[in-house]
C-alpha cells in the first residue's frame, strides 16, 4: 500500500522524524516497509531560472554553455546537455549545495573544460514527473527565483506491506492511529460532519433490499441530487495522484478519498441510470455484467451482486458496473456505503481475478461501525465540491455485525510472557489506552478491555500482550534462555535425516534445486515417459497456467528442466539433487503424497584441471555409487526394468529387501533435445526406504591388526544369471574368516569360440582374516573350499580349478 507522508501529516505531525527513522518506527512496530520514494525536492536551491542566452560548448557538440538568470541579479553559467528549450524560457535550476532526490548533491564544477555553476533539471531528476527527454519547462509567469518546492510540494511515499489480519492500517487515518500510539503524538482533529444532517432511518422495501444477508449484513444509501461532475480541485488531484491514484471526475476521486483516507470502501451510482430500488442478492447461474474496468465476467451463484430491478449493476464489494457509473451527466447520484463479508469478497474476486482496491479492504474486513461514518464524509465533500442537495435521511437496511467483544488481559501471564521485570502495570495499560481500548475494569490479576471496531485482530489475552511488546519494541525484551531440551520426535528424526541426505550430496559436489511442485502434463510424458499423464498424475481444476496444471508425480521433471537451463547457460557438469513431495494418483482417484529424492548427474566424472583438461564423461556407476555413499544405504543390487522412450538402463534399486527406488539413463534423443553433451543420468528414492536403513547413529570398527589372506576364484554360469544373485550368495556366507567378495572380471565371447554364447565367465577375489591372529595357509584353503562347493550347489555354476 502506497502511504503519502503529507497526508499522514493531516492526522499528526512527524516533523521531529526523518524518513528513516519513521521506516525503522514502522518496522520494528511489525509493518514492512518495503520501498521509499522522495517526490520533487525539500530544498529551497531549486528554484525558477529564465534562460536568457545559451551557445555551443566550444569543445563539446552535445552541450550548451547557458547564461540564466536565478531571481539573484547577476547571470549564472550553467553547462546543460538538453536540447528542448530556447531563450526566453523558464526551467528549474539547482544551485550549488541543492541534494535532489536520491540524495545527489550539486556542486560547481567544470564541464570539458568550461565553468558550470549548478544544474538545470528535468522533472524526473526532481522527482515530479516522467522522463520527457528534456528540461522541465515551466509556466512563463512564474517569478524567477521562486523556489520549486512552492510550486510543487514535495512527499515521501512509503511502499508498506500490510499483514491480512491488520486491515486497520489500509488506510491514512488508520496509520496515523498507529503512528500516535508508536510515538504518543496526539492526533489531530477529525473532520467535522457537522455541516452534514444525518438522520438514520430504515430503508424502505422498494427503496434497499438484502436478499442475501449472510454476504451483505448492513447497507446504506444517500440521494444526492443536482450535483455538477467535473475535474476535482486541485488538492484532492494532488492526494490521489501522491499515491499512484489517477483522478477521473470529482465524484469518483472523492469516493476513492474517502477509501485511502478511513478504509471504507464506497460506490456512486448514477441515478436516472438505475431501474428502481437496490437489491442486494446472490447472482443467477451464468449471469453477465460490464465492469467498469471493460471486462464482462461471468457470475455464480455464490457471486453477491448489487442489482437494480431490471439487472445487477455492480459486483458486490469488487467493481462497479459501467452502465450506472458517474460520467460528465450525471447529476443526480446514489452513494453506497456498506459491510460486506470478507470470505465471500475473496472468492469472488480471486475466481473472477478482479482486484480492486476496495476488494482488497473487504477480504481483510472493515470496520462495520465506519460504515456510516464513510457515507457522512464523502456526502460532505460532494456538497463542497460538485454541489448539490443531500436527502437528510440516511437509508439504512440492516444491521452491522456485532462489535469486538471484550478480551480478558490475565496480567501475570502477560508478565511472564513479556520476561520485562521493569515494565509496570500502568506502563501496560496506558499502552492498550493509546491503541484505543478501553479499560472496563477488573482486578489485579486480570482487567477487562474493550476493542475498538476497527481492531478485529484481537481477540485473545495474547493479543494484547503482543501489541504491549511491540509499542515498547522488543530491544527492551531482555535476552535470556529459560527453555529446557526435550527428547526429539519422528518429525525431528525425519528432519536430521534428510538434512543428512543434502550433507552428503553437497560434500559430494551436488547443488540442491528446488523446483515447482505444479508441472504440465507435457513435462510427464517428455520426462518420465508416460503416453497417458492423467493416470498418474492429479490435475488442478482451476490451474494458474499452462504450465502449471498438474501436480507432479515426480521430481525428476522438475530436475530435468533444471538440467537443461543450466546447459543453455553453459554448465558441462551437471551435479543436481532435490528432497521434495510428489502426489500419486490412485486406482480409486485418491492422491497419495509421498517423500522423494531425486539426483541427476551428466557431464565429466571430475571437474577439469591443468593436469586433467578432458576427464572421462561419468556413467550409471558414478550415480550408483553416489547412492550407495548416502547415509544408511550400502550395497546396492539393480534389477532391470523396461526401457521406454525416455530412460534407458532403467533398473530398481534394492538395498537387501529394501526398494530403494530406480536409476535410470535419458534416453539420448531426449538428451539432444536438451543440448547436453553427455550422457544424463537420473534416479529416484524413496525418503521412507532410506530412512529404514539410517536407524542410528553411524558405528565403527577397529582397524584390523592382522593381515589378511586372499584367493581368487573364477567360474562360468549361464548368462541370464544376474550378478545380484551371486552377489547375494557371497553376502549371506556365514564363514567366521570369510570377509568379503569383490568381482574383478566379466567375460563373454558372442562368437561362441571360446565360450559358449549362451554362457559368462567371472572372475572374484574372496578375501580371509581372522581378528585374533594371523591365518596359516591350510586354514584359507579349506574354508575356501567350503565356500566354492557351496557356490556350486547354490547356484548354476562350473568353477575353474
Amino acid at each position: 500500500m502506497q502511504v503519502s507522508l503529507n497526508w499522514l501529516q493531516t492526522h499528526l505531525d512527524l516533523s521531529a522524524y526523518t524518513t528513516a527513522q519513521l521506516s525503522d518506527l514502522l518496522t520494528f512496530a511489525g509493518i514492512e516497509v518495503e520501498g521509499i520514494e522522495e517526490k520533487g525536492v525539500a530544498s529551497d536551491k531549486v528554484v525558477v531560472a529564465h534562460i536568457q542566452s545559451f551557445e555551443q560548448h566550444p569543445n563539446a557538440d552535445k552541450l550548451s554553455v547557458c547564461q540564466v538568470d536565478d531571481g539573484s541579479g547577476s547571470p549564472r553559467q550553467i553547462v546543460c546537455g538538453a536540447k528542448n528549450f530556447k531563450a526566453g524560457d523558464k526551467v528549474p535550476l539547482a544551485l550549488p549545495g541543492a541534494v535532489l532526490p536520491g540524495g545527489f548533491e550539486i556542486k560547481e564544477g567544470k564541464l570539458r573544460g568550461v565553468a558550470s555553476n549548478g544544474m538545470l533539471c528535468s522533472a524526473k531528476e526532481l522527482g515530479v514527473g516522467a522522463d520527457t527527454g528534456g528540461l522541465w519547462i515551466l509556466d512563463a509567469s512564474l517569478p524567477t527565483g521562486k523556489p520549486i518546492n512552492q510550486i510543487v510540494e514535495s512527499d515521501t511515499l512509503f511502499d508498506l506491506e500490510i499483514t491480512p489480519n491488520r486491515s486497520d492500517l489500509l488506510s491514512h487515518l488508520g496509520l496515523a492511529r498507529e503512528l500516535s500510539a508508536l510515538t504518543g503524538l496526539p492526533l489531530k482533529g477529525a473532520r467535522d460532519h457537522a455541516q452534514v444532517t444525518v438522520t438514520n432511518r430504515a430503508a424502505k422495501a422498494e427503496e434497499v433490499a438484502l436478499q442475501a444477508t449472510d454476504g451483505c449484513p448492513y447497507y446504506t444509501a444517500r440521494i444526492i441530487k443536482g450535483v455538477k461532475v467535473g475535474p476535482s480541485p486541485a488538492w484532492l488531484q494532488t492526494r490521489l495522484e501522491s499515491i499512484g491514484l489517477r483522478p477521473i471526475n470529482n465524484i469518483v476521486d472523492i469516493t476513492n478519498y474517502v477509501l485511502m483516507e478511513i478504509g471504507q470502501p464506497l460506490h456512486a451510482f448514477d441515478l436516472a441510470k438505475l431501474q428502481g430500488g437496490i437489491v442486494v442478492r446472490r447472482a443467477a447461474e451464468g449471469e453477465k455484467i460490464l465492469a467498469l474496468d471493460g471486462t464482462e465476467p461471468t457470475l455464480l451463484t455464490e457471486d453477491l451482486v448489487i442489482a437494480d430491478g431490471q439487472r445487477p449493476v455492480a459486483i458486490a464489494g469488487v467493481m462497479g458496473g459501467e452502465e450506472t457509473g458517474v460520467t460528465e451527466t450525471t447529476t443526480d447520484i446514489l452513494l453506497e456505503s456498506a459491510y460486506f463479508a470478507p470470505s465471500g469478497i475473496r472468492r469472488t474476486s480471486r475466481r473472477l481475478g478482479i482486484h480492486s482496491d476496495s476488494s482488497y479492504r473487504f477480504e481483510r474486513g472493515v470496520d462495520p461501525q465506519q460504515v456510516i461514518g464513510g457515507s457522512a464524509l464523502a456526502t460532505q465533500l460532494i456538497l463542497e465540491i460538485a454541489g448539490g442537495q443531500a436527502e437528510e435521511s440516511l437509508a439504512i437496511a440492516g444491521e452491522a455485525p456485532a462489535p469486538v467483544a471484550d478480551v480478558t488481559l490475565d496480567e501475570t501471564r502477560a508478565h511472564q510472557l513479556l520476561g520485562m521485570p521493569d515494565l509496570k502495570t500502568e506502563e501496560a495499560h496506558a499502552i492498550l489506552t493509546k491503541l484505543g481500548l478501553t479499560h472496563k475494569g477488573g482486578d489485579a490479576a486480570k482487567t477487562v478491555w474493550s476493542i475498538p471496531s476497527y481492531r478485529l485482530d484481537l481477540q485473545r489475552s495474547v493479543d494484547l500482550v503482543e501489541e504491549i511488546a511491540r509499542v515498547i519494541g522488543l530491544e527492551r525484551v531482555p535476552a535470556k534462555f529459560t527453555a529446557s531440551f526435550g527428547s526429539g520426535d519422528a518429525t525431528d528424526r525425519q528432519y536430521d535425516h534428510a538434512m543428512q541426505l543434502r550433507q552428503a550430496l553437497a560434500q559430494r559436489g551436488f547443488n540442491e534445486a528446488q523446483t515447482l511442485r505444479l508441472i504440465s502434463t507435457a513435462q510427464i510424458s517428455d520426462s518420465l515417459g508416460h503416453a497417458n499423464p492423467g493416470s498418474i498424475s492429479s490435475a488442478l481444476k482451476n490451474p494458474l497456467s499452462e504450465d502449471h496444471t498438474t501436480l507432479r508425480p515426480s521430481i525428476v521433471p522438475g530436475l530435468i528442466a533444471s538440467a537443461a537451463n543450466n546447459i543453455r547457460q553453459g554448465t558441462a557438469r551437471l551435479r543436481l539433487f532435490e528432497l521434495g513431495r510428489v502426489f500419486l494418483k490412485l486406482p480409486n482417484g485418491q492422491t497419495r503424497e509421498e517423500e522423494r529424492l531425486s539426483i541427476l548427474l551428466s557431464g565429466p566424472a571430475s571437474p577439469s584441471s591443468w593436469h586433467d583438461r578432458d576427464p572421462a564423461a561419468a556413467d550409471a556407476y558414478a550415480l550408483k555409487g553416489v547412492i550407495e555413499s548416502l547415509p544408511g544405504v550400502g550395497a546396492v543390487d539393480t534389477k532391470d526394468l523396461k526401457d521406454n522412450d525416455t530412460f534407458l538402463l532403467h533398473s530398481e534399486l534394492k538395498a537387501g529387501n529394501r526398494v530403494l527406488g530406480w536409476i535410470a539413463q535419458l534416453h539420448p534423443a531426449r538428451a539432444r533435445e536438451l543440448d547436453a553433451r553427455h550422457p544424463v543420468y537420473v534416479a529416484e528414492l524413496l525418503l521412507s526406504a532410506l530412512r529404514q536403513g539410517s536407524a542410528g547413529p553411524a558405528k565403527f570398527e577397529e582397524l584390523p591388526r592382522f593381515p589378511g589372506m586372499s584367493r581368487d576364484v573364477a567360474f562360468e554360469l549361464p548368462a541370464d544369471v544376474p550378478h545380484s544373485k551371486v552377489s547375494a550368495f557371497f553376502t549371506g556366507i556365514k564363514e567366521p574368516l570369510f570377509i568379503k567378495a569383490e568381482l574383478f572380471d566379466v567375460f563373454t565371447d558372442r562368437t561362441g569360440t571360446k565360450l559358449a554364447t549362451d554362457r559368462k565367465s567371472v572372475a572374484w577375489t574372496l578375501t580371509y582374516r581372522a581378528s585374533d591372529k594371523t591365518l596359516e595357509t591350510a586354514e584359507v584353503d579349506a574354508v575356501h573350499a567350503r565356500i566354492l562347493a557351496a557356490l556350486e550347489k547354490a547356484l548354476p555354476v562350473v568353477v575353474r580349478r
